[in-house]
């Protein structure tokens, strides 16, 4: 499993121009599921996304994990994109729908994730909070 994990101000996922999820203060995940992944994959990005300590501290350092801060979970096959070859993407590590809704499903129930609909053509909105985007792998 990969996550891009972007601290945001506000952040906010449409489908068919609906609102369907948005959070204020927290993290926007972007969340691909590649063939081969499991339930603890899952549980063990879950707890690496909670325990990311990527907010400010009083002195201003990076050093706070999640607390009551919130989760926007969005569903992105694109980051197993194989660019090494040619210039159209291959997305043939990413995971089967069948293989990927279950586990993404299961990512958000963990982390108490606000979300949007998997596998939906979704608008995403956000504001970053400061130059902190990181990429996790399990």
């Amino acid at each position: 499993m990969r996550a891009l994990v972007q601290r945001v101000s506000r952040a906010a996922v449409r489908v068919d121009g609906r609102l369907r999820a948005e959070i204020g203060p927290g993290l926007l995940v972007l969340l691909g599921v590649a063939e081969g992944d499991d339930e603890a994959a899952a549980e063990r990005l879950a707890a690496k996304v909670r325990a990311l300590r990527v907010f400010a501290d009083g002195a201003g350092n990076m050093n706070v994990a999640l607390e009551h801060r919130e989760i926007l979970c969005v569903s992105q096959f694109t980051l197993y994109a194989d660019t090494r070859r040619g210039n159209r993407p291959s997305f043939m590590a990413a995971a089967r729908p069948e293989l990927a809704e279950p586990l993404y499903e299961r990512f958000c129930e963990l982390t108490g994730a606000a979300r949007g609909v998997f596998g939906a053509q979704m608008e995403v909105e956000l504001v970053g909070d400061g130059p902190v985007t990181v990429m996790l792998e399990v």
